[in-house]
């Protein structure tokens, strides 16, 4: 599947990157910066600049917003995808040291799977997507630990397969962090949710996944 890669100016950047021809790459205003740093070309480059400081000197496609506006800029490169016909979001750069940026993130991913499609946060030992309706599937290789967090007042059909504690048909709701720290074991591991839409948080990276 062609995926949209997105690189904002925080943490998380990946120590080797590679694309395939007909993916997508978004510099998210600041993010142009480290990508430069890495000598990585960007085919869009869009934001407000506000972090940037400057509009880019860029020879490609520039999509420059108004700093007043109730998108982030990386939701903004999010929306640019799923117009483009982008389904698969990977997301570099979008978090750090601004708590509430990395929620407003988090919250973007769950905006790409209320979208139909599926994004990947990628942190600093960490990565965070949100299934909404659907299942995510582990390999046996994958270790450390796992969160499931409820995005909806009622979040029902959640399935914990494959884990140290398991959940069968489950309940789960934003006040109660239930599926916090959930443990791989070796084996298999999946989860599901029949309806409503959870943040799932591991202590990996996408070579965990089963299908990626």
């Amino acid at each position: 599947m062609k995926t949209c890669y997105i690189f904002g100016a925080a943490e998380g950047f990946p120590q080797k990157f590679v694309r395939k021809a007909e993916d997508l790459l978004i510099a998210a205003d600041g993010g142009f910066s480290m990508l430069q740093a890495m000598k990585i070309t960007p085919d869009i480059v869009l934001g407000d600049f506000d972090s940037l400081g400057h509009e880019p000197n860029f020879n490609g496609k520039i999509i420059k917003h108004p700093i007043r506006k109730d998108d982030t800029d990386t939701m903004l490169a999010v929306k640019t995808g799923l117009e483009m016909g982008f389904k698969r979001f990977v997301l570099y750069g979008c978090t750090g040291k601004r708590l509430d940026h990395t929620i407003a993130n988090i919250q973007t991913l769950c905006y790409i799977s209320s979208h139909g499609g599926r994004g990947y946060l990628c942190g600093d030992g960490f990565t965070a997507t949100a299934v909404k309706d659907g299942s995510l599937g582990f390999k046996t290789t994958a270790n450390g630990t796992v969160s499931v967090f409820s995005n909806e007042t009622n979040t029902t059909g959640v399935d914990l397969k494959g884990l140290l504690f398991p959940l069968n048909n489950a309940e789960m709701n934003f006040d109660f962090p239930l599926g916090v720290s959930n443990e791989f074991i070796g084996e298999r591991a999946e989860i599901s949710v029949k309806r409503g839409t959870v943040t799932v948080i591991w202590s990996g990276d996408l070579s965990d996944l089963e299908n990626f």
